[in-house]
This record gives structure tokens, C-alpha cells and sequence, in this order.
């Protein structure tokens, strides 16, 4: 309103309100550029299609910036993973898929929790390990915690191989870490004899040798928290050594509390905390997912149908984290963390029992800012779920 009536001063008035208006007008430019300038600066997001229409993408980028992928294809009941790679970027130009099990069908996608998970390890060969499915041979009657890993020449997978030894009564997803250093972690939750999910236990079978054997897997869950039979479970190491797992307990059946186990990979389990609590006397059917740099491990799970993140900090999750906005249907979380230490967080909403739904997403700052938010409707298809990763310009990418 001011510079509508200036005209209508005497000039001698009129002059005293001229610095004032250049310093409005200087004002609202550097606002302006700045706001251009942070916008410019922020990550941006980049969503992509899953290869030749497959399910339940897993991603990992190495340490020269190559995108390695997994997917499902086939039979929900019992179909085949197949393995691609990329230099990562924006539109990735995917090598020709290699099938990852050597068995046909002994993968599947029903309950989108029991699919294939990755890990990148010494001089970053793939690690996969996934839930057998019923076309793969029982042992004691119980579904195989299959794992494999890329050979040494990187053009196929070795067979796979059952790493349950005595620990059966697998329901749930497992999961895989390795690290630079040559040990490789496949942990899942099972019965083993007891009566119901109350006695279920997490379990790990653990290689020195980069996934040539492994030894004979220990309980690694120390209190008796049960765990939700048909829930995920996931696991990845730290720079320093350490092994985190998440899973869903089943305390009295009733108290399914997203559970976060902190240990090294000598000895025991260090530290057991409950990160995310919930009353439910049902399973969820929910997963989880860690990011990790070199300073730092972020989780994220489901509670109650929302998304919830934190920054682990000695073996404890300090501050929990909602994704904003309202909460309906949120699961299967997948995070990313990007150089500059800014954190993508993607999940699916509305998706449930052969059921699709949409894709969003939530970048924060270094700091805990909410920044950019997005949301693509209808574009998970049934049984699949969305992989976030880093791209290495400090950009980000969704698999979906």
C-alpha cells in the first residue's frame, strides 16, 4: 500500500519514505533469492519402475557409485528373483537381469514381508537371502531361510543355500547384513519348538568368511519378547562393527512393540529396547528398514499405521520421529540417507492382503527439517512395496 500512495505526497515527504522503499525492495529480493537459492539446493527426488514390471524392489549403491537391484517375478506363491545393476542415476541403464535362486520358484511375494533383502559386503559383493517358498525343499517341515551370494566374477549366483540348521518354524521375512570386513549376518524370528509367537525368538547365522559357511545360528534375542510371527524382520551393521536388528515383538500376544537389538559381531546381544510401542492384539503383517553412513544408523518402522523414524544413539532410539500429515495406512518404510546427511523416508499407504495402493515419500534435513514431501496414487501394485536410495550427486531415488 505504500508505494500505491507516494505519488500523492509533497516531494519533500515523499523523499524520506525513498530509503524505506529501497530497503523493503531489497528486503523482499533477498528473500526471494534465497528462497530460490535453498530450493535449488535441496535434494530432489527421482521415482522409478521397477524392471520388467517386477515386485518388491531392493536397492543398494556401492562404494563407486554402481546400483545393485533385486526383484520378484512370477507366481506370488513361488516365482523367481532376478538380480540387475546400474551406474546409479537418475534414469539407470539396468544390466540384463541374472536370475539370483537356482531352484525355479523358490522365492514368493504373498504377505510382501517374506521377499528378497540385500546387503553389500566385502568389496561389495551381493549378499541376498529371502524366505523359501513352498516349491523349495522343508527342513522339518519348516519354509528355508535361503541365502546366496554373487560369484566371484559377478555373472551369477551361487545355489542357494538353507542356513536353519535347527531353528525352524520360519513364518516372517528375514534379513541380511555384511560388512567390509567379511562377516555376514542372516537373522530371522521362528518357533524352534515353542508353543505360540509368544516364545518365538530372533536367530542368526553368522559367516567370517564372506558367506562361504556359516556357522550354526545362535539366539540373539536375549528377553522374552516373543515376536510377531507374520511380521518383517531387518538387519544391518555399522562402520564400528555392530549389528542392528529390528523386529515386532508379541509380549502376551497382545504387546507387539517394534523391538531394536544392538550387539557386536564377537559377543552377546549388547542392548534390547523397545523403540516403538503397540497395543494390538493382531498380526500387522509390518516391516522395517535402517540407513546407515559413516557416522550414523537411522531406523524406521510402523506403528498403529503410522511411519515412524529415529537416529540410533547407544543401542536407544532418543527421539522418534512421525512422518507428518495424516496417517492413514502407512507401511513398509525404506530409508536413504545421502552425503550431506539429508534423509529420504518412503512407505506405501492404503496397501494391505493382495491389495496395491500409493507411493510417498518425505525428505528431512541433516537437522530434522521437514523439506520436500511427494505422493504418487496407485502406484504400488499388489504384494510390492517402494526402495529408497542416494544417488551419489546428493539426489535421491525410489524403486517402486
Amino acid at each position: 500500500m505504500t508505494f500505491i500512495f507516494l505519488g500523492a505526497l509533497p516531494r519533500g515527504l515523499r523523499s524520506c519514505f525513498v530509503p524505506l522503499r529501497s530497503k523493503l525492495l531489497l528486503s523482499i529480493l533477498s528473500l526471494l533469492f534465497f528462497m530460490f537459492v535453498s530450493n535449488a539446493n535441496e535434494p530432489r527426488v527421482t521415482w522409478l519402475h521397477t524392471p520388467d514390471g517386477g515386485l518388491q524392489p531392493r536397492a543398494a549403491v556401492d562404494a563407486r557409485g554402481i546400483l545393485h537391484l533385486v526383484y520378484f517375478k512370477g507366481d506370488p506363491k513361488a516365482g523367481d528373483l532376478f538380480y540387475v545393476r546400474a551406474p546409479a542415476s537418475a534414469e539407470p541403464r539396468w544390466s540384463q537381469p541374472v536370475r539370483v535362486n537356482s531352484t525355479p520358484g523358490a522365492a514368493m511375494a504373498i504377505g510382501t514381508i517374506r521377499g528378497a533383502q540385500i546387503a553389500l559386503g566385502k568389496n561389495d559383493r551381493v549378499h541376498v537371502a529371502w524366505n523359501g517358498s513352498g516349491n523349495a525343499p522343508k527342513f522339518a517341515g519348516s519354509a528355508p531361510m535361503f541365502y546366496t551370494r554373487l560369484n566371484d566374477a559377478g555373472t551369477a549366483f551361487e545355489p542357494e543355500r538353507n542356513v536353519i540348521t535347527w531353528a525352524g518354524g520360519l513364518d516372517g521375512g528375514g534379513s541380511i547384513a555384511a560388512d567390509r570386513a567379511g562377516n555376514v549376518f542372516v537373522v530371522w524370528h521362528a518357533q524352534a519348538g515353542a508353543k505360540d509367537e509368544t516364545g518365538r525368538a530372533v536367530f542368526a547365522a553368522k559367516s567370517r568368511d564372506d558367506g562361504a559357511t556359516f556357522s550354526r545360528e545362535e539366539k540373539i534375542s536375549a528377553s522374552p519378547t516373543g515376536a510377531c510371527g507374520c511380521c518383517g524382520l531387518s538387519a544391518i551393521t555399522d562402520g564400528a562393527g555392530s549389528v542392528f536388528v529390528l523386529y515386532r515383538a508379541a509380549v502376551n500376544q497382545t504387546s507387539r512393540d517394534t523391538t531394536l537389538l544392538a550387539f557386536t559381531d564377537h559377543g552377546p546381544t549388547l542392548t534390547s529396547a523397545v523403540v516403538g510401542p503397540w497395543e494390538i492384539n493382531m498380526c500387522p503383517m509390518s516391516s522395517h528398514s535402517f540407513a546407515a553412513s559413516e557416522r550414523s544408523v537411522y531406523a524406521a518402522w510402523e506403528t498403529a499405521g503410522q511411519i515412524v523414524f529415529g537416529k540410533i544413539d547407544g543401542g536407544k532410539i532418543a527421539r522418534p520421529i512421525p512422518v507428518p500429515g495424516d496417517a492413514r495406512q502407512r507401511k513398509h518404510p525404506s530409508l536413504a540417507l545421502n552425503s550431506r546427511g539429508e534423509i529420504l523416508l518412503a512407505w506405501t499407504e492404503g496397501t494391505g492382503w493382495n491389495k496395491g495402493g500409493a507411493a510417498a515419500s518425505q525428505i528431512f534435513s541433516a537437522d530434522g527439517r521437514e523439506l520436500f514431501a511427494d505422493k504418487r496414487p496407485d502406484a504400488v501394485p499388489p504384494w510390492s512395496l517402494v526402495s529408497a536410495f542416494a544417488l551419489p550427486d546428493g539426489n535421491f531415488a525410489i524403486i517402486f
